[in-house]
């Protein structure tokens, strides 16, 4: 008996309005659409068998093992060879390692494409690392091991590349971030610079009315849940119950948006859908210690920026001590790591600028207006525009004096000296205050209360668990039962059901493919495909005013609760003491900056002619931003003569200098003099150096004017500081540009 093929029916007579044309297409579309979803079953099973399952798409070569270290952890350290046609790594160009967040899903996000981060490290020419996991953790296993055992890694990848100009840079993505940075705390030594991409550290701040990812803790009676979970584990905690938490965060793209554009794009849209469904279905697992550590120590307790963690020897892990600059990336439109938490520590450890430049640390940030949390770390866009900026600009970033700044990052064309930089941007590093951090989502003493009491409220109702329900969970757990529970996951189950394993579901790939030959989409301009976007966006604008109000009582409900004077006092944070202890105001600190300021002065006349020069440009350029323009000038010129300076002695003369200008910076210029010698064609070579860098950016003008002629005058300088008639700097660029 012959098929029916709807494709060669002629109904335009019968259909005038085209109903049965979108029918015909809707239908085909499910059944296509059911069909991936099958294969994404499949892709789920097949991925959960691999003993080490990932998403990177580069080639990688094992290093180093963490089951090999004293104290075992379930992480490894590979190596990413450069792929066909892409630069080798440039002699001297420091290493990177990118460590991957292991907060639900497995590793790899940050080698998803190839342009990601580590191609964006590759293809600027140096080695690239990257650090990883398997999906079990090994028994016993505490975040303690786990950063130490990055910082392990990373002194590997330091000893593989002597020659490097600095020591390695480690980008930090999500979760990864705040594990970085106790790793480089309690291993000041071993890292360069810290990118932290959407990475939260201060984990009470934030703005009412958005990103309400943070009253979590309070809201269900504090950290008890964790434990209860992982005691029901056996010992481990499903990392798919974090997945959960993001997911309800945003219900229109959870309940239909992500599913609906599948659908109604079904005929292209499947291999992108597979491929990032590979890592969110990629379901990892946490040791119990491990999540109520992270939910005790950082969520509830946010005691990582007062320096309240300590490792098991004693040693406190002062965020302060990362000697390294640290670069903080994040979205206002991140709602898991809103710019709140990813930059209101720098103000929980510092009460103003002078104190950031006297502990010598250089802090930058960059915040993005739109992008989501994901796309910080997956986003093609952001890669090719501030994930290459950071890359190529790490030299430029590892010198800059101890200060806040922030990465701006504009476009080339057009721009005063684009010769001296390639590429479609150029990034510059503005001097910033505190306030400005501040205005980002900073809270106040009031919030800050009512955050201190859901505290002490989760460590009352974690001992009440410890006492009564903890232990009979534990007895009656077994392995057995902690994996049953875990596939019966909601966030699993429709993984584990839509799959050639169920015979309900195996007829699907024939069908599908019958689908296929015949296939008969609706005309763009069908009526109906425009009443079902209709309908579309009214289901996903009703589910994104649902989450709205969801999002406005669990606020609302917090702060009635939490922020209860009867509630705090009972939790005992009642009183005018604030709540969030500074290390600034710790005894001791004040005598320690003032020891520390009298050994600098010391050394106030010490040097000679790159001294006195570098002061000088200091003192000059103070007014201006740091720019790759300016340092492509100075690179050219520390490159050029006889006796070269490595990256880390310039980088330490330039400190230094910074440093004495802060101290007393009369003292500092009258210095000058002698330090340069009386010849005037010396003193003529240093002027016409600082009017080269000063004026990469463009011609000197102001206070930065005024700077230069002030030193013109100490030097005896003949030349104005914008001579027309100086040729201006050769536009060869010595550094590769990504491509």
């Amino acid at each position: 008996m012959p098929q029916f093929d709807p494709s060669r029916f002629d109904a335009s007579g019968l259909d005038p309005f085209g109903l049965w044309a979108y029918a015909t297409d809707a239908a085909q579309r499910t059944i296509l659409f059911l069909d991936v979803l099958r294969q994404r079953g499949n892709q789920y099973v097949a991925h959960e068998a691999e003993t080490v399952p990932h998403v990177l798409q580069f080639d990688h070569e094992v290093v180093m093992k963490g089951t090999d270290l004293p104290r075992p952890v379930n992480y490894g350290l590979v190596r990413i060879p450069p792929p066909e046609g892409a630069p080798v790594p440039r002699p001297g160009a420091r290493p990177f390692v990118v460590v991957d967040p292991r907060a639900g899903h497995g590793p790899g996000i940050g080698g998803f494409k190839p342009d990601s981060e580590i191609g964006m490290a590759i293809a600027a020419g140096h080695a690239c690392y990257f650090i990883g996991f398997t999906p079990r953790p090994i028994p016993g296993q505490t975040i303690e091991d786990v950063a130490l055992a990055e910082a392990a890694f990373v002194a590997e990848v330091a000893q593989r590349h002597p020659e490097a100009e600095g020591p390695p840079c480690v980008i930090g993505n999500c979760q990864a971030g705040w594990q970085t940075m106790i790793a480089a705390a309690a291993r000041p030594g071993v890292f360069g610079p810290i990118i932290l991409a959407g990475a939260p550290l201060s984990y009470w701040n934030g703005q009412r009315g958005f990103a309400p990812m943070r009253y979590t803790g309070g809201m269900l009676g504090g950290s008890w849940p964790a434990h209860l979970l992982g005691d029901a584990g056996g010992g481990v905690f499903d990392g798919a119950w974090l997945v959960t938490n993001f997911e309800q965060l945003n219900p229109a793209n959870t309940y239909w948006t992500k599913q609906y554009n599948l659908w109604r794009k079904v005929d292209t849209e499947g291999p992108r859908y597979l491929g990032f469904e590979r890592w969110w279905g990629g379901h990892v697992l946490l040791g119990a210690e491990e999540i109520a550590w992270i939910v005790d120590t950082l969520f509830v307790g946010n005691r990582l920026a007062s320096c309240g963690v300590r490792l098991a020897d004693g040693t406190q892990i002062d965020l302060r001590s990362v000697p390294g600059p640290i670069v903080v990336f994040c979205s206002r439109g991140d709602d898991i790591t809103p710019p709140g938490q990813a930059l209101g520590w720098i103000t929980d450890l510092y009460a103003s600028e002078d104190e950031i430049r006297a502990h010598g640390q250089t802090i930058v940030y960059c915040v993005h207006d739109t992008i989501g949390h994901l796309g910080i770390f997956v986003s093609s866009s952001v890669s090719k525009k501030e994930h290459r900026e950071f890359t190529e600009n790490i030299d430029l970033i590892d010198i800059l004096p101890p200060g806040l700044y922030e990465a701006v990052i504009r476009p080339r064309k057009g721009a005063a000296g684009e010769a001296l930089v390639e590429g479609d941007f150029f990034v510059s590093f503005e001097p910033r205050r505190l306030d400005d951090i501040r205005a980002y989502g900073i809270n106040g003493e009031q919030d800050d209360r009512a955050f201190a009491a859901a505290a002490r409220v989760s460590e009352a109702m974690l001992g009440l668990y410890r006492l009564w329900l903890g232990p009979a969970l534990r007895a009656a757990a077994s392995p057995a039962l902690g994996d049953w529970a875990r596939r019966m996951h909601p966030a699993r189950l429709p993984y584990e059901l839509m799959t050639d394993r169920n015979p309900l579901v195996r007829p699907l790939e024939a069908i599908a493919e019958n689908v296929r030959s015949s296939r008969a989409p609706a005309a763009p301009d069908n009526p109906f495909v425009a009443m079902q976007d209709v309908a579309a966006d009214a289901i996903a604008g009703t589910l994104e005013l649902w989450g709205r109000a969801r999002d406005a009582m669990v606020e609302t409900k917090f702060f009635a609760i939490y922020g209860s004077p009867l509630v705090q006092a009972l939790a005992g944070v009642s009183g005018s003491a604030p709540i969030r202890h500074s290390p600034g105001q710790d005894p001791g600190n004040e005598a320690e900056l003032g020891r520390l300021d009298t050994a600098l002065r010391a050394r106030m006349a010490v040097g000679g002619t790159r001294e006195g020069f570098v002061r000088s440009l200091v003192h000059v350029l103070e007014m201006r931003a740091a720019d790759e323009r300016s340092f492509e000038v100075l690179e050219r010129m520390r490159s050029s003569v006889p006796e070269r300076m490595t990256l880390a002695a310039f980088k330490a003369m330039l400190r230094e200098q910074c440093a004495l200008m802060r101290l007393d910076r009369a003292a500092a210029l009258a210095a000058i003099p002698a330090m340069v010698p009386e010849d005037a064609a010396t003193r003529e070579r240093v002027l016409a150096a600082i009017r080269d860098v000063a004026q990469a950016t463009g011609p000197l003008e102001g206070e930065a004017l005024a700077r230069y002629e002030e030193v013109a005058r100490l030097l005896g300088g003949r030349r104005a500081a914008n001579d027309p008639t100086r040729p201006a700097p050769e536009p060869q660029k010595r550094r590769p540009k990504a491509r």
